[in-house]
């Protein structure tokens, strides 16, 4: 089972986050209308924001659990985690920003040079974050996110940023990390073309 996922959260007097869900191999999709809470479920699973009752379990390993008090700090989650704004480091080229993800990695990946090749960004390694396209700068997050070597990926809307042309490139991307890496992945959109062509399980937020 990749996903095993039961919280509640409140998030202000009037809002509480509640789900439970749990999935085979494969994406994922949080899909849902904005507000909906599913960035606040990744969240959760990150070790970002801590549930007030229920478990979050990966791949078969408990990373909370309020019962057990479990309560795995979220750089041990090692969880990569790609935001709907690439969020790359201005000050570094990308074979720096790259070497940043590679940095924080607690089981090995592959190579910064195979991953740049596997993503497609190999000719944009010496490349500013500021000269790169909306499609060019989120295939340099994923890698960065994918050298961390996580033990599964949590993506926030990727493609939300970009047009048209460009959400079909990274689209095919992320087709092709999902089939060939095999990492547990939870994916959230709003859109439900994405949803449809990408996950292999959705859960619906209202």
């Amino acid at each position: 089972m990749s996903f095993d996922v039961d919280v509640r959260r409140r998030m202000g007097p009037n809002t509480e986050v509640a789900i439970g869900f749990a999935t085979g191999p494969g994406l994922t999709a949080l899909f849902g209308p904005s507000g909906a809470g599913k960035t606040s479920v990744l969240g959760m699973i990150a070790g970002l924001i801590r549930p007030d009752a229920g478990h979050v379990r990966v791949a078969g390993e408990t990373l909370f659990d309020l019962d057990a008090a479990i309560d795995m700090p979220c750089a041990r989650r090692a969880a990569g985690y790609v935001f709907q704004d690439a969020r790359l480091f201005p000050h570094l080229r990308v074979r720096a920003n790259l070497r940043y993800g590679q940095r924080r990695a607690t089981t090995p990946a592959m190579s910064l040079e195979a991953m740049a090749a596997f993503l497609g960004i190999d000719h944009l390694l010496d490349r500013w974050p500021r000269t790169l396209s909306g499609g060019e700068a989120q295939r340099v997050a994923i890698g960065r996110a994918l050298l961390s070597g996580p033990r599964f990926l949590l993506m926030d809307e990727p493609l939300a940023s970009l047009d048209t042309a460009r959400r079909g490139e990274v689209m095919i991307l992320i087709e092709r990390v999902r089939d060939q890496l095999g990492l547990p992945i939870l994916y959230v959109s709003h859109d439900r073309g994405e949803v449809d062509r990408l996950a292999g399980t959705v859960v619906e937020m209202g």
